[in-house]
């Protein structure tokens, strides 16, 4: 395999330097060793720099996506987190179309006033109630 600079990896996967080196710090890639100042890494840095791209798109923390590799850098992805997040996914795209259509709703509400809309209404009590939030385990308490 050939060794790539930071500059190469940087081109090759659209990540800043800067965030290569920081991935780096956190123990997510590791450089094997250095031309002059510059960091060299091993091509297979690629594969998992798509990793994590895929995870931190996921909603994974840095910190979550850290622990999908073991000590030599293979990836050992606990399927039971995949499907927490797919859940987690699963809620974010209900809460999101349900803002969506609430404000496709008031756009094209024929009242007076937004205030004066039963369905506006209703969307306002769901989200003073928590049910917009993205904290996780919060849901809507009935109205």
């Amino acid at each position: 395999m050939t060794d790539l600079d930071i500059s190469e990896v940087a081109r090759h996967t659209g990540i800043a330097a800067s965030t290569l080196r920081y991935y780096e710090e956190r123990g997510l890639i590791r450089s094997v060793g250095r031309r002059g100042l510059r960091r060299q890494f091993d091509s297979s840095v690629l594969e998992r720099l798509a990793l994590i791209t895929l995870g931190q798109t996921a909603g994974f923390s840095l910190e979550e996506i850290a622990a999908m590799f073991n000590a030599d850098g293979t990836p050992d992805i606990d399927r039971d987190m995949l499907r927490t997040k797919a859940d987690d996914i699963d809620t974010t795209i209900r809460r999101l179309t349900a803002m969506r259509d609430g404000l496709r709703h008031a756009a094209a509400c024929s009242a007076p006033s937004h205030m004066e809309c039963p369905k506006f209404r209703r969307i306002l009590r769901i989200a003073g109630l928590g049910g917009f939030s993205q904290h996780r385990g919060q849901r809507p308490r009935p109205a």
